[in-house]
């Protein structure tokens, strides 16, 4: 129903109240009278108190009283715009307006309206099939308690009486749940007795009759009528003869139409004549969340297979285009099959026709979809066509018994009226495919031995001509009066073997479609007729099947509603002009704004818009050059961004209907990823220009401005914020506009974010570059730390626009790292290219960041794997002076020969800092080798180590070895000379192995030899102070390195001449750690006082 019948009801409804309003129910009365007399104000008063009926339940009985007294025509008028509203509304009445209605019916069942049955009829198909929802269940048991309670006025209407066997056949089988026990016995009640006393009536459904009741057969009350069904046929109908009469009885198109809702009809209707094949699957996906996504749904597939078989038959013209074809339709259907048990029901649906065919009775379009779907489906998906034809041979005998020789007939007719009517020109290579198994091709060649021949030789030895796929042929297996157009000397495309080089099904879009050339034959079953499919095929006799791009008005009538939408995206798909296409967006915008739109259109909108502006998402929008405030606004100036500009006002009013429009935006973005980054660069245009408007003239920070605008995030109007503030506002407007966005996208927002932004970086690595700034601005929370984010944006600068974001770093207005995730995001940055690495670091240089933050990666760096981190952190520590927690981290890298990053870090250190630099070093190794006894040692030593943490004496000692190694004079090995270095150097050799003083000889060779320095002698055992006293002349390196320590000493003397050796004293608010190295070392040497006093004496 159109917005102008919606509109008629509210005039009419109008016209009423101002013709009763104010009088008393005896002048109402009389004024009614009066005014119906009058053959439009009839209507419009009828039409007025329809409206009161359905919408107030209080006043429905008078204005009912009212109807009935006042009609002229037997409410005709009435039924029809009921019925109508009932058939194209229905789902969107509300709950008042749907117990209303039910209400109405059984008053004019009751004073027996002419015609009601209809009504009844049209309410019927909104039971739905697989679906339980509590809504479809209140129809479904509001219907039976009426025909229940009325069941002498429905014995009057014989169609009605078989309509609803069948529709309540087919529910109880969805009605298994322990919660639905109630309900399903009282079905089950009804209409097995409907149908013992009314069989007469229930024969016309034909076989499809026979198939429900199989569906429901262990039911003890149809288990006992299955037994009067094939025993005693004559106890429930004299005229029946046995199931077997069913069975041979095509069963109407209206009893298989009456199983689909009037709106799933119209969107299989028009996926079957409208979506080219290549373009189906989002309608294919939008079918499927809408009616096939619960459990119960599996169970609609075999009203929906039944349909698409036996109502839904193209025309010739069809046939010959690119409309997907049924098979591919049926092929997807059993490709969302989850269940055995539906999918075993599915396969009988398809089969069901082909058991009892009879050429001279039914049509060859009911059983070539399912010859379709096994020849076409053999090379992508061979398990489907393996099963259905297994399915094929076992049903022949197991379908029933006594009729095994009728079931082998009727298959046997069909397969030969597949090959007179030159569906496919031989069955040869689908029975004797060899992608089959073995086991049933011997089974398929047992069965149908006479298919199973090459197609050049028939069993009497004749030659079989081979069908060409030309049309002209064609024209010979039709009447004489039969017309088919085609073009003289041409060849169309089939669905015949080899003329498609890889059939496939309808979820593999890249394949071409295979079409069927074949004429449909004009059934004489007038029920038939006038239904949807064949309007269509009558409407385009004469026209071009195929729907171009530049007419969508024939989509738009079969997906689009209300008329004034389907208006508006015509008018924005055929308007040249601009602004009037501005204008045409901003009307559907407000039409979904305001909840004019069903929820269920929205995906077919967003399809459509998606199409229509695809050229101009596709466009470069960002100026390539100019970049300025003029160019920016013009590139925003097209219908698309009308819709965004529509959601940021809604997100900035903090207006609940956003949603609406974000979620057309978020299907729109599944047809058109591109959207998504579009969407971010309007809100960075967009949003200078709210500043630019709210925040001329600019003040300084700090100052306050008036703010005109309407309320942001709960501030009144003419509220007083400073140019920071409303900085701060814009921004978590912008943010809310995506984020909404996002939301309905059903995805986290730093994933929306990242991959929004990776396809910008695919098509427009400007854009990207210009986003950057404001994306880390306004999402801060996803953006900082987001190692993917990052690597993108590393990946995309060149070096003047790193530049441009160090520059902005700098004056404080960006912000791309931060220290809770430095460390996870410089570790993973180690695996990026060398200039993505040094555009990280010359970020990470902008943001000042101290030492501290990389320190944590330093000890996992390889120098020959990770160069890029190692040189940018020796830059780092130029800046820095030596401290203990540098030298712990520094030190306990691996010393790896050829790795100089330790060497060169203290090699700069020591022209400045050297004997800071000493002392630090000192201690870092007395710590690592205290001068105890080595019982003492052996006892605690785990413990002291374990509380000195990294580095371990090993590491210092090997670095301390390496920068001994570089030093190329005896004025660099200055460092280990100082007294602190060298009691370190004694006191590490005392403790060493000998394996590590083997190791280290050379290093420990440094260490000055004489007796106020030696280490006291371990009190251990008296032959261990033997070896202290025979040895206090040669210290702990061995006689074998004494021109080392002699050079060392001399060495010593000579710097001793220069300059004294000042104690470096280490900053008492060190860590824990630092000061349990130094006191003890302090203590030490208050005890060396007077010896190395005495001695200088």
């Amino acid at each position: 129903m159109s917005n102008k019948n919606i509109h008629k009801f509210e005039r009419c409804y109008t016209v009423l109240q101002n013709l009763t309003t104010g009088l008393s129910e005896k002048e109402a009365h009389d004024t009614l009278n009066n005014a119906v007399c009058k053959d439009k104000t009839h209507e419009e008063v009828s039409l007025g108190l329809l409206v009161v009926i359905l919408t107030d339940p209080q006043n429905a009985a008078k204005s009912y009283r009212d109807l009935t007294l006042i009609t002229r025509d037997g409410l005709s008028i009435v039924l029809i715009h009921l019925s109508q509203l009932v058939l194209e509304r229905y789902l969107r009445l509300n709950d008042v307006t749907r117990s209303q209605l039910l209400w109405l019916l059984r008053e004019m069942i009751r004073t027996s309206v002419t015609n009601v049955d209809n009504l009844s009829l049209t309410l019927l198909r909104h039971a739905a099939g697989g679906d339980i929802s509590p809504r479809n269940l209140f129809l479904v048991d509001a219907l039976l308690d009426i025909f229940q309670e009325n069941r002498s006025w429905l014995d009057k209407f014989p169609f009605l009486v078989a309509s609803v066997v069948y529709t309540y056949l087919r529910l109880i089988e969805d009605h298994n749940a322990p919660h639905l026990a109630g309900l399903r016995q009282k079905e089950v009640t009804f209409t097995a007795t409907l149908i013992r006393e009314r069989m007469v009536d229930c024969l016309a459904i034909g076989r499809d009759f026979v198939r429900l009741l199989q569906n429901v057969a262990r039911i003890p009350e149809f288990e006992a009528l299955w037994k009067d069904i094939l025993q005693n046929s004559k106890c429930l109908c004299s005229n029946f003869n046995g199931v077997l009469q069913l069975l041979q009885t095509r069963t109407s198109r209206r009893f298989l139409q009456s199983r689909l809702t009037p709106e799933m009809e119209r969107k299989l209707v028009f996926l079957t004549s409208q979506v080219r094949f290549g373009n189906h699957k989002r309608y294919q996906d939008w079918f499927q969340r809408q009616y096939l996504a619960t459990p119960e749904s599996q169970s609609l597939r075999c009203d929906l297979i039944r349909f698409i078989v036996g109502v839904i038959h193209p025309t010739n013209e069809l046939l010959c285009s690119d409309i997907i074809p049924r098979w591919a339709v049926i092929g997807w259907l059993f490709t969302t099959c989850t269940s055995t048990v539906a999918a075993s029901n599915a396969k009988l649906a398809l089969f069901y026709d082909w058991l009892f065919f009879d050429p001279d009775k039914d049509n060859i379009m009911n059983i070539e979809p399912a010859i379709l779907v096994m020849h076409n489906s053999m090379r992508s998906h061979p398990p489907v066509t393996a099963t259905l034809l297994d399915f094929l041979c076992r049903i022949i005998p197991n379908f029933y018994p006594p009729l095994t020789d009728k079931v082998r007939n009727g298959i046997f007719s069909s397969l030969r009226q597949i090959l007179e009517k030159r569906v496919l020109p031989s069955l040869y290579p689908l029975f004797d495919s060899p992608k089959l198994d073995r086991e049933l091709r011997s089974k398929i060649r047992e069965t149908f031995k006479e298919f199973c021949l090459p197609p050049n030789a028939d069993p009497a030895g004749n030659k079989v001509p081979i069908y060409s796929g030309k049309m002209e042929e064609l024209n010979k297996e039709h009447n004489p009066g039969t017309v088919i157009e085609n073009t003289a000397n041409s060849t169309v495309e089939n669905n015949h073997v080899a003329q498609d080089p890889e059939p496939a099904f309808s979820d593999e879009e890249e394949e071409s479609p295979l079409r069927i050339v074949t004429k449909v034959e004009d059934e004489e079953d007038e029920e038939d007729v006038p239904l949807s499919a064949v309007k269509l095929k009558n409407e385009q006799r004469n026209a071009n099947c195929v729907v171009k791009k530049e007419d969508i008005a024939p989509q738009l009538n079969f997906m689009l509603e209300p008329e004034e939408l389907r208006t508006s995206v015509e008018t924005l798909h055929t308007e040249t002009d601009n602004e009037a296409k501005c204008q045409a967006m901003e009307s559907i915008v407000q039409m979904v704004v305001e909840d004019e739109i069903d929820a269920g259109m929205i995906p077919t909108l967003a399809s459509y818009l998606s199409s229509i502006l695809s050229p101009l998402i596709t466009a470069n929008i960002f100026p390539p050059e100019n970049l300025n405030e003029e160019t920016l606004t013009d590139s925003i100036s097209t219908p698309l961004f009308v819709m965004f500009r529509n959601q940021f006002q809604l997100c900035k009013e903090e207006d609940n209907r956003r949603k609406l429009l974000a979620r057309v935006l978020a299907e729109m973005q599944s047809l058109q990823p591109k959207i998504g980054y579009l969407l971010l660069y309007f809100l960075k245009v967009w949003g200078r220009e709210e500043e630019k408007r709210e925040g001329e003239p600019r003040l300084v920070l700090g100052k306050k401005t008036r703010y005109q605008s309407e309320k942001i995030r709960g501030r009144k109007r003419n509220s007083s914020l400073t140019s920071f503030d409303f900085s701060n506002v814009l921004n978590d407007v912008k943010a809310s506009v995506y984020k909404d966005f996002c939301a309905q996208r059903e995805k986290k927002l730093d994933v929306c974010l990242v991959s929004d932004l990776k396809l910008c970086h695919e098509d427009n690595i400007f854009m990207l570059c210009y986003l950057v700034p404001d994306v880390y601005t306004g999402f801060q929370n996803v953006a900082l730390g987001n190692a993917q984010l990052l690597h993108l944006v590393v990946s995309t600068v060149d070096s003047c626009q790193l530049q441009d974001l160090i520059c902005q770093i700098m004056q404080g207005h960006l912000k791309m790292l931060k220290k809770e995730s430095f460390t996870s995001l410089l570790t993973a940055s180690l695996n990026w290219d060398t200039f993505e690495q040094y555009c990280l670091w010359q970020l990470i240089f902008a943001h000042d960041f101290p030492i501290d933050y990389v320190l944590p990666v330093l000890p996992k760096l390889q120098f020959r794997n990770h160069a890029e981190a190692l040189t940018s952190i020796l830059f780092m520590l130029k800046q820095e002076k030596p401290t203990l927690d540098l030298l712990r981290q520094l030190l306990a890298r691996q010393s790896v020969d050829g790795d100089m990053f330790v060497v060169a870090a203290l090699r700069y250190w020591c022209r400045d800092y050297e004997e800071k630099l000493g002392e630090l070093l000192a201690n870092l190794l007395s710590a690592r080798y205290p001068a105890t006894s080595p019982n003492k040692r052996k006892r605690s030593g785990g413990k002291q180590n374990q509380q000195s943490g990294p580095p371990t004496g090993e590491q210092v000692l090997g670095h301390l070895d390496q920068l001994r190694q570089h030093c190329s004079s005896s004025a660099e090995l200055q460092l280990y000379h100082s007294e602190g270095m060298q009691r370190a150097l004694q006191q590490a050799q005392a403790a060493s192995s000998d394996s590590l003083r083997k190791s280290y000889g050379d290093l420990f060779a440094l260490a000055e030899v004489n007796e106020e320095n030696e280490p006291p002698p371990p009190p251990a055992s008296s032959s261990a102070r033997k070896h202290t006293t025979a040895s206090s002349g040669g210290g702990g390196g061995g006689g074998g390195k004494g021109g080392h320590r002699k050079t060392g000493a001399n060495t010593r003397e000579r710097s001793n001449a220069k300059r004294p050796l000042p104690r470096y004293h280490v900053d008492t608010t060190s860590s824990s750690e630092e000061e349990e190295i130094v006191n003890p070392k302090q203590a030490k040497k208050r005890k060396k006082i007077n010896p190395v006093g005495s001695d200088s004496d």
